[in-house]
Order: C-alpha cells, then structure tokens, then sequence
C-alpha cells in the first residue's frame, strides 16, 4: 500500500451540548477518529516495511477553528485527526512515510444534508465541490517521496465563515 486516504466522515444534526446524547457522540467518534486510526495502523507495518507511504486524512476546518457551526462533537474529533496526522510524521518520518491532513471548509457533499438549517442549491454551488478535494489529492499524492505536505486548508472562495464572523450575509 503506497496511499490510503482516510476520508471517512460524519455528523449528527444535535449538536450543541444540550442536546448531544452518548450514542451521538460515540458515532461521531467512531465515524470520523477512530475509523482514520485504525486503517492508520493497518497499513503502518506495511508502509515501513516497504520503507515508505503516505496517509492523507481529511479532518476539517472545524479541526483547526472552533465554531459552533460544526457541533462539540464533530470538532473535538476534527481537531483529533489533525493532531493524529501531524504525530504520524513525527514518529514514522524517518521509515520514509509521510501525513498529510486536509482541512476542508464546505463541501458540497451528503454530509451537508445533516445540518439543523438546510441549504439552498446556490448556497451549495458555491462551495467547495467534490472534485476539487480529489484534484487535491492527486496533487499531494503525485508529490516527490522526500517532500511532505504537512497540513492544507481548501475553502471556498465565498467563505461562509468569513463572512458569519465579519458579520455579513451569508
């Protein structure tokens, strides 16, 4: 295995403190952190014995920022995968294998359908789309063995968290 991305992902419609249960919280757990662990370690033994890999996890800007938007939950385990990624290559860089994390804002995907508030189809237009996450991809994966791109943020351009925190329409 020379790649694996772990680009599982979930979240649940009650999200602010008041309103998470056990079992919602396990889900978003299992769905988003425990999930990226465990195919990390799978492929870890193979990777060094090859003497090299890279892992691409998608996390989110809510593992970066933390905003109310994405719920408790969600962004706990967010800022989890960037914290697993960057300790994958502080461990393993010297087996040759390299981490990288994405940190998308909005993407126009299922995920979306989730959100206590609904989104319109321009709302969703103008977001980032599913293909510019795989030319990402392919991108960090088609680069040089000696080079690791460490973490990236991909977000739309009509950012609407920007716009929420200057206090603009959304």
């Amino acid at each position: 295995i020379d790649l694996l991305v772990n680009n599982a992902g979930l979240n649940i419609t009650a999200r602010s403190w008041t309103d998470l249960t056990p079992e919602g919280v396990q889900q978003v757990i299992d769905g988003n952190l425990a999930s990226a662990f465990y195919c990390s370690m799978a492929v870890l033994p193979m990777m060094r014995a090859q003497g090299g890999g890279l892992l691409l996890h998608t996390a989110s800007m809510a593992g970066r920022f933390v905003t109310p938007l994405s719920g408790a939950s969600y962004t706990a385990v967010k800022h989890g995968v960037v914290a697993m990624s960057h300790s994958l290559n502080m461990e393993e860089c010297g087996n040759g294998i390299r981490s990288t994390v994405m940190c998308p804002g909005e993407v126009n995907t299922p995920i979306l359908d989730k959100r206590p508030n609904k989104l319109s189809e321009a709302q969703r237009a103008e977001m980032v789309q599913p293909e510019d996450c795989a030319n990402l991809v392919r991108y960090i994966a088609s680069q040089p063995a000696h080079v690791c791109i460490n973490e990236v943020l991909i977000t739309p351009t009509r950012n609407r968290s920007y716009l929420a925190a200057m206090g603009r329409k959304l």
